[in-house]
């Protein structure tokens, strides 16, 4: 559009200043809303497989073919330190893991409880997304970690030496007694409840397991790229004969809460830019209609129906982007202003606890809200393009006016 255009443009909207800055004033809340809400489903989103692929699942995993179906002991992944350093030197590949899983029975005394015997690597498992992230005393040794839960319910304490009992993957017996070093509290269910944790080594010979494990948990650079990255590693000398599945395969009830995220988004921001839509349209029609004397003594003054039509166009998305723009800032500071403490979901509810339990993980209820400028040029484009559909049955109105019936309006 000329800038002469957009000149009339700017100074007919303000001939009447309340009814231009509702309209501003609408389509910015309308932005700033839209994007309040975007960056809480984009915060649900990231927290959702943050928490999916955190402690227990990681980006991808590798097992022995057939254990994930009946989790038999002797289905094991062998040479695993060799597999580990093989796959640590990948420069994909930001973390690998070796883990053991054995049902045993423990005993503090005479009675025994169903327990998972789990081994891993504590420097490994200890970083932000392992599973003894937060723990302060990790295993190591004869000193295993114990969840908190199942302590609590056994009667152990910080000190106490537990019995443990099961069977090798060799079918040989394994039992030992381990001295409980701490007592924790993971995101994941079943280690709280279930769970004795030793370090990998002690697990490999407690269950007759040299150098062998039942699981590799794998970390990317992106989960996004995940199931690229699992592809790639099945056909690698180091994972060679495994089963490997990315986050997306291994946990697909996850992945559609996920993708609901999305379907909700598309849905409200039809709604938000609906109402968008009706208030740029409601005030071009009626500054159309106030005007239809001006337009018609344009158009007998030979004024073309096109100039007209680029005329209201510019005034709505000129009305458009304006609101646009205040909204979008308005947004932004919102979300800078909540990003860093979060938003407590427990405590706009009256309170409660600050964690879920769901799917066998813990579930913080505390969201960061976050927006990228994507989000922001595609709400902008969104509103400007709205407007400009908006306007487009005023504008062809009054290009079609006839001059000398305009004139006596």
């Amino acid at each position: 559009m000329a800038l002469g255009t957009l000149r009339i443009a700017w100074r007919n909207l303000w001939r009447n200043r309340r009814r231009t800055a509702l309209a501003v004033a609408a389509v910015g809340l309308s932005v700033t809303l839209v994007l309040a809400y975007d960056s809480i489903l984009r915060a649900y989103g990231d927290w959702m497989v943050e928490t999916v692929t955190g402690p227990m699942l990681g980006h991808a995993q590798a097992h022995a073919p057939g254990w994930r179906k009946d989790r038999s002991m002797d289905r094991t992944l062998r040479d695993v330190s060799a597999r580990l350093e093989a796959l640590r030197r990948d420069p994909e590949v930001t973390g690998a893991t070796a883990r053991v899983y054995a049902p045993a029975l423990a005993a503090l005394g005479e009675e025994g409880f169903a327990v998972l015997v789990v081994g891993l690597e504590p420097a490994a498992e200890s970083g932000p997304m392992g599973l003894l992230a937060g723990v302060a005393e990790a295993p190591r040794g004869r000193r295993a970690v114990m969840g908190r839960a199942l302590a609590e319910l056994m009667g152990v304490k910080v000190g106490d030496a537990v019995a443990l009992v099961g069977q090798g993957a060799d079918g040989s017996l394994a039992n030992d007694l381990y001295t409980v070093g701490a007592l924790v509290s993971t995101s994941v269910d079943f280690v709280n409840r279930q769970g004795v944790i030793l370090e990998l080594g002690e697990a490999q010979a407690l269950f007759s397991m040299p150098d062998e494990a039942h699981e590799i948990v794998l970390r990317g650079r992106d989960p996004e790229r995940a199931a690229a990255l699992a592809a790639r590693l099945a056909e690698s000398p180091a994972l060679r004969g495994a089963e490997v599945l990315d986050w997306r395969a291994l946990a697909p009830e996850m992945v559609g809460l996920i993708e609901l995220v999305q379907v909700v988004w598309v849905f409200v921001l039809a709604l938000v830019f609906a109402a968008a839509a009706a208030g740029v349209a409601n005030t071009t029609l009626m500054a159309t209609f106030e005007r239809t004397h001006e337009l018609g003594m344009l158009l007998a003054l030979g004024a073309r129906p096109g100039r007209i039509v680029r005329l209201i166009l510019a005034e709505s998305v000129v009305l458009g982007l304006l609101g646009a723009l205040l909204g979008a800032a308005a947004g932004v500071a919102l979300v800078a202003a909540t990003h860093g403490p979060g938003v407590d979901y427990a405590a706009l509810t009256g309170g409660g606890p600050s964690e879920i339990s769901f799917g066998g993980l813990q579930w913080s209820l505390i969201l960061h809200p976050t927006l990228s400028a994507v989000d922001v040029f595609r709400v902008v484009g969104a509103v400007v393009l709205t407007s400009f559909l908006a306007s487009a049955w005023p504008a062809v109105r009054a290009a079609r006016l006839e001059p000398t019936r305009a004139l006596r309006e």
